[in-house]
């Protein structure tokens, strides 16, 4: 039987891409380089390391390179991928967040209460965007500051990093008194929550619109900021 002209065109391809790597990586099946072998250079190797990294099915693969990851991503995070470079926690959250409308809720003026429900209903969804590692705990997480009781819209935890992650949901732009709260949050957590055995606490802001000024002069590198889009 002979072969078609999309399999030569792919073999031709992959001659090209096996002179400029030198070895293949012998995790990724043939199937596996078909999907990719025609990205650019970064791009290629960014996914080839993800498969190794995650032992990705051609299904996996196919569902993270149509969910567009490699743009989502900050160019930071791409880089420690494609050099094989350690990752911190919250390296490789998404921006955008995805969230699936299922239930046909009109999101012109949303309500953070709404958009709560909209991440819980896909909660699985959320949680692999974060990356690797996180779980639920719970949500409108009750904790007592003062003689006043706070509520914590997500509370997650990182089993990779041991870390927990307190997420406020706002459906604004970023502002600079989203951080003050955040890390308040964060600061009891690690007061209160946090084992001797666990890493500092991690704030997530996910919001409609961010704002870099806002990230970049936060005097606590370890909150972080990103949108989310529904759809």
């Amino acid at each position: 039987m002979g072969y078609s002209q999309r399999n030569l065109r792919n073999m031709r391809q992959f001659y090209k891409v096996t002179k400029k790597w030198q070895t293949m990586s012998a995790k990724l099946s043939w199937s596996h380089y078909c999907e990719i072998l025609w990205f650019d250079n970064n791009k290629f190797q960014y996914y080839v390391n993800i498969v190794e990294q995650n032992n990705l099915s051609i299904r996996q693969l196919r569902e993270r390179i149509k969910s567009k990851e490699y743009e989502r991503l900050p160019i930071e995070t791409k880089n420690k991928i494609i050099n094989n470079t350690t990752l911190e926690l919250g390296d490789e959250i998404k921006n955008q967040i995805i969230i699936n409308n299922k239930c046909n809720i009109d999101v012109d003026n949303i309500k953070e209460k709404v958009l709560q429900e909209l991440i819980l209903d896909d909660l699985s969804n959320f949680l692999k965007q974060l990356g690797p590692g996180f779980s639920y705990i719970e949500n409108e997480y009750k904790i007592r500051i003062g003689n006043n009781y706070n509520y914590i819209d997500i509370l997650l935890y990182n089993v990779i990093y041991h870390s927990y992650v307190v997420v406020e949901l706002k459906v604004t732009e970023l502002k600079k008194e989203h951080i003050g709260q955040v890390m308040i949050y964060m600061n009891y957590i690690d007061e209160n929550i946090k084992q001797i055995s666990d890493n500092k606490t991690i704030g997530l802001i996910v919001v409609k619109e961010n704002n870099n000024y806002i990230i970049k002069y936060s005097s606590d590198n370890r909150i972080k900021s990103v949108e989310y889009k529904i759809i």
